[in-house]
């Protein structure tokens, strides 16, 4: 990161994030941490899928179909601390 420069974290992350604490100081960087974008933070990130910088099926707890979702809606709101996202198939 460039010296002056701001890291934005819009993402979802189930574990400690670290760094260097010397190298943040020194860089004089800014850590900002967000839950809302704008439309060209998503289009930045629709374009990282697209060139493959980021693999979506690390992001897939579970893909589940529609008549699945009933039976294990409750469980999956149980068990929420190791899911990030479940995907439901629409797909006949």
């Amino acid at each position: 990161m460039a010296h002056g420069g701001a890291y934005v974290l819009v993402s979802v992350v189930k574990d400690d994030i670290t760094f260097a604490d010397p190298e943040f100081h020194k860089r004089e960087m800014t850590l900002i941490g967000s839950r809302n974008a704008l439309r060209v933070d998503f289009e930045t990130v629709m374009q990282a899928f697209r060139d493959r910088q980021i693999d979506a099926d690390d992001l897939c707890s579970a893909v589940l179909t529609l008549d699945q979702l009933s039976d294990r809606f409750a469980g999956l709101a149980q068990d929420r601390g190791a899911l990030i996202k479940v995907m439901v198939d629409l797909a006949p």
